[in-house]
């Protein structure tokens, strides 16, 4: 056995003994019908044999035995990716993090960040950044999307429409509306590429609400998608992959957000933009 080969075996049979023992973990308190909050663990770190702080999956809000074993299946199947991938095993992963748009998560090297401006529903022009690594056929993008400054730009149009001598609902100031529906034209945008939805649910990264949807493309190729919105700021993650291949649980699972101070956060209970912030857990 080479010692790539020998190192790759030990990662995984790591993991694995680490997957066991949080079943068995989940098995103990569903018998006593105590939630209990499970350790979370960073993917991308055991791909350097260490643990991390950053979080990957939530146990947390799983009520359930079944819910967990759900919940874990993304991380089985990346575990056996190990064995059936060749170089991209070799890259190594990164913990990345953006103090400018104030999020973490892991990418399979470090990204390329471009501005761009973003169209909302109602039409208000509004700026951005991708971040972004490609790596032949396996995409991954996490778009930010800056609505703090869109009350003043909404109320620059509805000024110049009335002076225009625009009336009724063309004039009508849209930036609640618009903030509020973030997430939701945001998916519809997914929605509407053709793409065969495969599964649509609510979702949340570190109790900060969203969706989450993965599509099957015209060449079978599979995308995984997540919105959040946080602080007025919109998160569009995207990450693509072959047909046959793993799902990129590595780069979805491990979406957080961080403070000004650029610590990840997580809050005690569902965070919803627009209502006051519940308490941190941390």
């Amino acid at each position: 056995m080479t010692h790539h080969a020998e190192r790759k075996l030990m990662l995984c049979l790591s993991l694995l003994k680490t997957l066991q023992r949080l079943l068995l973990q989940r098995i103990k308190f569903s018998k006593k019908n105590s939630p209990q909050r499970v350790r979370r663990y960073s993917m991308g770190s055991f791909w350097r044999a260490k643990q991390t702080r950053d979080t990957v999956l939530d146990f947390d809000e799983i009520g359930s035995l079944g819910g967990s074993i759900m919940r874990l299946i993304p991380l089985i199947a990346a575990a056996l990716s190990l064995f059936l991938s060749g170089p991209s095993f070799a890259q190594e992963w990164i913990d990345y993090a953006s103090r400018v748009d104030f999020f973490g998560v892991n990418f399979p090297g470090e990204p390329k960040v471009k501005d761009i401006t973003y169209r909302t529903e109602y039409n208000i022009t509004l700026p951005g950044r991708v971040h972004s690594y490609e790596d032949g056929s396996n995409r991954y993008s996490v778009t930010v999307v800056d609505y703090t400054n869109i009350e003043k730009l909404e109320a620059e149009r509805v000024k110049k429409c009335q002076a225009a001598g625009g009336d009724g609902d063309s004039c009508n100031d849209h930036s609640s509306t618009d903030k509020r529906g973030a997430i939701i034209y945001a998916t519809w945008n997914f929605i509407q590429r053709g793409s065969k939805v495969t599964h649509f649910a609510y979702s949340n990264a570190d109790r900060v609400e969203g969706h989450e949807l993965y599509l099957t493309n015209a060449d079978r190729s599979r995308t995984f998608a997540a919105i959040y919105m946080h602080e007025n700021r919109l998160y569009i993650l995207e990450g693509t992959v072959p047909a046959n291949s793993p799902p990129p649980a590595l780069f979805y699972q491990s979406m957080g957000f961080l403070d000004k101070d650029g610590k990840r956060l997580r809050y005690q209970s569902p965070y919803s933009n627009g209502f006051p912030a519940p308490p941190r857990a941390r």
